[in-house]
């Protein structure tokens, strides 16, 4: 599989046509930001590099891709378009980890290592409302309880039941902040721990 495969229009045969692949996005107008073109352009040859080139230890995997970061500037690439193919990249990214982990270790183990990060993951959602993430002090802002709360109830349906829930949900979710409210980087390192449990299952 190829980054072709992934994301067609991305791909390019010859690397001198970086306006053929720059012309895959749409641009934003007006004042309305989107992510640097050059930023993008440049992550996204790497990653294509990486994934068709790279062996047990590739440079890059689905947790950089997921973390990727852009500046933002007008008449940049459309945020949306940028975040669905990297989306794409990331769950390729993952297949692959994945085959090789089940490869290397047996589908036993894989199973077992991912059952116990399930576990972790549930073992602090089970906690009472309002405790399940430390929270900043009352004159700084964090993820409004409320709300943070609502989403991990539906994770922990999801993890102990089954109950419909998407990778592209829990990519997409955003939160409103509020005084005194959960501590973001706590909030956000659990629904990464998610996705990575979501795409390990495939």
């Amino acid at each position: 599989m190829t980054i072709r495969d992934i994301a067609p229009d991305l791909a390019s045969d010859d690397s001198s046509t970086a306006a053929a692949q720059a012309a895959a996005f749409p641009e934003t107008s007006g004042r309305t930001k989107g992510y640097e073109k050059r930023a993008v352009d440049a992550f996204l040859a790497h990653a294509r590099t990486a994934f068709e080139t790279a062996q047990d230890a590739p440079a890059i995997g689905a947790a950089e891709i997921r973390h990727a970061a852009f500046p933002l500037v007008r008449h940049g690439y459309v945020i949306a378009s940028v975040d669905a193919a990297l989306s794409r990249i990331e769950d390729a990214f993952a297949a692959r980890e994945r085959a090789q982990a089940v490869s290397a270790a047996g589908a036993t183990e894989w199973v077992e290592q991912t059952r116990e990060s399930a576990q972790v993951i549930l073992d602090r959602l089970a906690r009472p409302h309002g405790k399940r993430f430390q929270r900043v002090s009352v004159l700084r802002y964090g993820y409004r309880i409320d709300e943070v709360d609502l989403v991990s109830d539906k994770v922990a349906r999801y993890l102990e039941t089954g109950d419909a829930v998407t990778v592209e949900q829990v990519r997409g979710v955003a939160f409103r902040m509020q005084r005194g409210g959960y501590r973001e980087v706590q909030v956000d390192a659990v629904l990464d721990a998610v996705v990575e449990v979501m795409l390990a299952v495939g």
